[in-house]
């Protein structure tokens, strides 16, 4: 049974103009309450005599005997039914019956009966329909002075508040607004909450809903206790807020309303230790905590993230269908979203995921500069080299973007020349940097993808330096497109082990039972850092427990490679470049095939200095020299 909405009130109060905007909205039938009244009734009020009860009785029969027309598609009312008796005889027989009451004062309704023309209703009569009101203490009640469109914002928005929906989201900034369309373009049913700061942020969520047609189910709220309320148990919340003390925060003032076994999601870019905090806090009040690293961006979070859920077998139960719904797809169909462990790994694998990241983009960058500023090739010559590289096994999407980055020109010319040479970072790199020296996971490429973005924000430094030494970079000779190509490919396969290797040392000291192989492919698409390699590295990484550089299909490739990273390395230091991601994969490498290697002569010092001891080689034990 569909529901009829009465929208009722004095004469001239708007419900006719209100009643149809609402109806057209709903897309159901508008009928006005007038059209029933006998012509004796409209006589009398033309005439400026009030209308009676007996008058009113029969006139509100007529309209219930529609009823029975109505009840499968719903219907918009505009009738005044001043009285609670009225009301209440609008209600029987039918028992989905909405009130919405426009309320407003005598005086603003007085002028409005002053302009209007063509009407049957007698604005003297006025005064009695004000005698004759009893105001509603439930339904919709709003106040009819507001705009029209500000008015069926409103009603419409609390009409989707008296039902529940599926997902609520808190947080509408860029990639909170994104995530919010995905999900209703995949018929999940939201609520979606903003903070509300008077004068500053203001009913954003609400406006929000009423902004794009896909959310034209969603439902806008500014208060924290509705927005709860209105979820299906058990409540399923994602956060889109700042890391740190916001998440905090959202946390404390959901807790007073939730239930056992409700679920909340955070999907912002929080630190790992502390998604392991809020954990294992909100799993003794019975509440699941999950940490969810989503990539991709803002166009990644409309149309197809990566996703990376990390949290309790039983809480990705209830929220791995909706997720998945929305995630990008694999070339085989499949989601690119999957539960990667417990606690706070989905931040972790989110955050080396950036990691990751930050050295595939200054490996572009350093390419870009030796091409550039030692091959001397033209802006169209470099984005011509990336588009042939990007047609082949370099495929990647940080690639793609890079040629297009070269070829953009503002007021003719060139935009990456304007553009200020200073990287900025969020802290996803040196989180990284900093956790994999926690657990001694060696991350010499993305280290110094970090220290190269740090070192780039000192150009008031750096140009004092170009003055001193007024060293002049010097073209590269016997320039040679293939051996870069052959250098950048070694390089990135050094990077991905590295990532790879810290997650696999990640999951063994937090006992996160990571899949490599599950990850790898669920960051084949919709991520930044997606890629052909990466879709080479699913079926490497499967079973396979050690390093990718010691896999069967990997090792000829590095063999062939690492001459000309070599190469590249050293005619590009060589020439006054700074290439630092280039230079640790070779560092790292070298490191990794030398079964004995210099810090035989730490532990020396160690042992000198500090009595650390060590061990040998030809004995077991531990030792200690008195050296002098």
């Amino acid at each position: 049974m569909a529901t009829i909405y009465i929208v009722m009130g004095v004469s001239g109060v708007g419900k006719t103009t209100i009643g149809k905007a609402i109806a057209q909205q709903l897309k159901i039938p508008f009928y006005d309450a007038d059209d029933f009244h006998p012509p004796s009734n409209k006589d009398k009020m033309a005439s400026g005599t009030p209308l009676q009860d007996e008058d009113r009785w029969p006139w509100l029969d007529t309209i219930v005997v529609q009823y029975p027309q109505w009840k499968f598609k719903g219907a918009v009312l505009a009738c005044s039914a001043l009285k609670k008796e009225y009301r209440s005889r609008l209600q029987v027989d039918h028992k989905q019956v909405e009130t919405i009451y426009l309320s407003a004062s005598f005086a603003f309704v007085q002028q409005r009966l002053s302009v209007r023309k063509n009407h049957f209703f007698n604005p003297t009569l006025l005064q009695s329909q004000f005698d004759t009101l009893e105001a509603p203490e439930s339904g919709i009640i709003c106040d009819a002075t507001l705009s029209k469109d500000s008015l069926v914002r409103h009603i419409i928005n609390t009409m989707k508040q008296q039902t529940t929906s599926q997902l609520g989201l808190i947080g509408l900034g860029v990639m909170g607004k994104s995530l919010s369309r995905n999900f209703a373009n995949h018929n999940i049913t939201m609520s979606l909450y903003n903070r509300h700061v008077p004068n500053v942020e203001e009913d954003v969520a609400v406006q929000f809903v009423y902004s794009y047609p896909e959310l034209k189910d969603s439902c806008g709220f500014d208060a924290i206790e509705a927005f709860v309320n209105s979820l299906s148990l058990p409540r399923k919340i994602f956060l889109m807020v700042n890391a740190g003390p916001a998440v905090d925060a959202v946390v404390t003032s959901l807790e007073p309303y939730l239930s056992i076994g409700d679920i909340i999601m955070d999907g912002g870019n929080s630190h790992y230790l502390d998604t392991e905090r809020r954990t294992k806090a909100l799993q003794e009040k019975g509440i699941h905590f999950l940490g969810v690293g989503v990539s991709g961006g803002e166009e990644g979070a409309l149309k197809g993230p990566s996703i990376m859920p990390g949290g309790t077998t039983e809480a990705y139960e209830h929220v791995g269908p909706l997720l998945e719904k929305i995630a990008a797809r694999d070339t085989h169909g499949n989601a690119c979203c999957a539960k990667v462990g417990s606690g706070g790994s989905g931040h972790f694998v989110k955050m080396i995921h950036n990691g990751i990241e930050y050295a595939e983009m200054q490996l572009i960058a350093e390419v870009y500069d030796i091409l550039r500023h030692h091959g001397m090739l033209s802006l169209e010559e470099i984005a011509q080299i990336f588009d042939l590289w990007n047609e082949g096994e370099e495929n990647s999407y940080l690639l793609e973007i890079s040629s297009k980055i070269v070829r953009k020109t503002e007021d003719g010319q060139p935009l990456i020349d304007v553009i200020l040479d200073k990287a900025q970072q969020k802290g996803t790199g040196s989180w990284s940097t900093t956790a994999a020296l926690q657990i001694g996971a060696p991350f010499d490429t993305i280290a110094q993808a970090v220290l190269a973005r740090i070192i780039s924000s000192e150009k008031e430094q750096r140009v004092k330096g170009q003055q001193h030494y007024n060293i002049e970079r010097e073209e590269i000779t016997n320039f040679d497109i293939a051996t870069i190509k052959s250098a950048y490919h070694t390089a990135r396969i050094i990077n991905h082990a590295i990532g790879f290797e810290t997650l696999r040392k990640a999951s063994k000291h937090y006992d996160w039972d990571l899949h490599l192989s599950e990850i790898a492919r669920i960051w084949t698409n919709g991520c930044i850092i997606r890629s052909t390699l990466m879709e080479q590295l699913i079926p490497i990484l499967d079973g396979f427990d050690d390093t990718i550089l010691f896999h069967e299909s990997v090792i000829p490739q590095i063999t062939n490679g690492q001459s000309n990273l070599k190469i590249i390395v050293q005619q590009a230091m060589g020439t006054g470049a700074s290439i630092p991601v280039f230079s640790a994969s070779l560092s790292y490498f070298n490191a990794m095939i030398q079964g004995d290697s210099s810090a035989s002569m730490i532990q020396a010092q160690r042992d000198f200095f500090g009595a650390h001891t060590y061990q040998r080689k030809d004995k077991e034990g531990t030792f200690h020299t008195v050296w002098e």
